[in-house]
């Protein structure tokens, strides 16, 4: 079937005659102008909006998160030291002991249950071999009491789970809520796209205003100027409220860090303690439990030496000299242990700089935390009333737009 194109291309010359005169042109100008400048304002807008909701999540969601998954981690790791503290004790453990044990328990599964709502398949191991872990704990601590050395065999079998499942369970989700921060921060970023668009239809609006001047030989259109005012107005505001944003967000990042290497020094505290009083449940077969502490041990120096270069603060300062304490009274411990002195090498694993340095510790992380909040705060309360006030000038340069032209078109009737 053959199409007749005379209708076609009498509207193509139609068309094409009206681009070519001067009211043709303008007409042109305006359509493109008002859905340049609704465009761009929907494009800021839409960069504001995200810029919003990642400081919202990180607020709400991201970092809250991450702290659960640290507190889980921390718990499991705390309650396998004391477990194991509490052993030493022989008999009838401290009650104080059996409450931290059974507080640490009842935090891990807390915070757990906190994290399962964002992260369902990590937590899985973790809810499946808590149970387990909990139960040889408990039988342990049944044969203990009774004096039966078979006991020790189940503290190290719930130790080994700990170890191989529930921890490592626990780091990868640590691991996935701080990435989750971090995508929230790189979300809340400078828009480099919008602020180009926006640049663009400013630069746009002065050229035409230019063409017009050569057209018309007016020197000012009033509706051009208040578009273009309107329009620069939104790109200065979007630019300056970014910056401010993406500086915001920077130090976010700095105490992100901050946190983060805190929270692995906290985490290696609990570690060398539970390694530490491993080798002495293991009277004589704990090289293994010594060898790992010395390791662990200087891990945590250089996380201490690290956070100081991040921020020296009180906490820090005083988390490395209780560290420094910690060390000699295990050297004690040792010369204890190895000379024969079974007794005293426990009785000195009750030191005080072990909690001293956790709640050295607890205080730095805290800190680091609320001015990661400081932060974010500041950054939400920069963009507030942006979206507002970016619609409401790209709908007055619009206007501005149609306006200024339409008074040069009414010349043309």
């Amino acid at each position: 079937m053959v199409i007749d194109s005379q209708p076609r291309q009498a509207l193509v010359r139609r068309f094409t005659g009206l681009a070519r005169s001067t009211p043709g042109r303008l007409s042109l100008i305006v359509v493109v102008l008002v859905v340049a400048s609704l465009a761009s304002g929907w494009l800021t807008t839409w960069s504001v909006n995200r810029q919003e909701r990642a400081l919202e999540d990180l607020a709400t969601r991201s970092e809250p998160l991450a702290h659960a998954a640290q507190e889980v981690y921390r718990a499991l790791q705390d309650a396998d030291a004391t477990a194991a503290s509490a052993f030493l004790s022989g008999g009838l453990e401290p009650a104080q002991l059996r409450q931290r044990y059974e507080a640490d328990i009842a935090q891990a599964q807390a915070a757990l249950s906190v994290a399962t709502a964002s992260s369902p398949d990590l937590t899985a191991t973790l809810a499946a071999q808590l149970p387990v872990y909990t139960g040889l704990i408990e039988t342990a601590r049944s044969n203990n009491r009774q004096g039966f050395p078979v006991g020790a065999a189940y503290l190290r079998e719930a130790s080994g789970l700990m170890r191989t499942q529930l921890l490592p369970a626990a780091q990868e989700l640590y691991r996935a809520e701080t990435d989750r921060v971090a995508r929230a921060q790189d979300e809340a970023n400078f828009p480099v796209v919008p602020v180009l668009v926006a640049l663009a239809f400013v630069i746009g609006l002065v050229l035409i205003q230019r063409y017009l001047t050569r057209k018309t030989n007016r020197l000012l259109n009033v509706g051009l100027l208040v578009a273009t005012g309107a329009a620069t107005l939104s790109l200065l505001w979007v630019t300056t409220v970014s910056v401010l944003v993406m500086n915001d967000v920077a130090d976010s990042r700095d105490a992100s860090e901050k946190v983060d290497v805190l929270a692995q020094a906290r985490i290696a505290t609990l570690t060398a303690r539970g390694e530490e009083t491993l080798t002495l449940v293991a009277r004589g077969a704990g090289q293994s439990y010594e060898k790992n502490f010395v390791e662990v041990s200087k891990r945590l120096e250089g996380l201490l030496d690290r956070a100081k270069a991040l921020e020296s603060t009180e906490a820090v300062d005083q988390a490395m000299r209780e560290l420094r304490q910690w060390q000699q009274v295990h050297q004690r411990i040792r010369e204890a242990d190895d000379a024969g002195q079974y007794n005293d090498a426990v009785a000195l694993i009750g030191n005080p700089y072990f909690d001293s340095l956790d709640q050295s510790l607890v205080r730095a992380i805290g800190q680091a935390r609320q001015e990661f909040s400081d932060e974010v705060a500041v950054a939400r309360g920069s963009l507030a009333g942006t979206v507002v006030g970016v619609l409401v000038l790209a709908l007055i340069s619009a206007a501005g737009s149609t306006m200024g032209l339409w008074q040069r078109l009414k010349e043309y009737r």
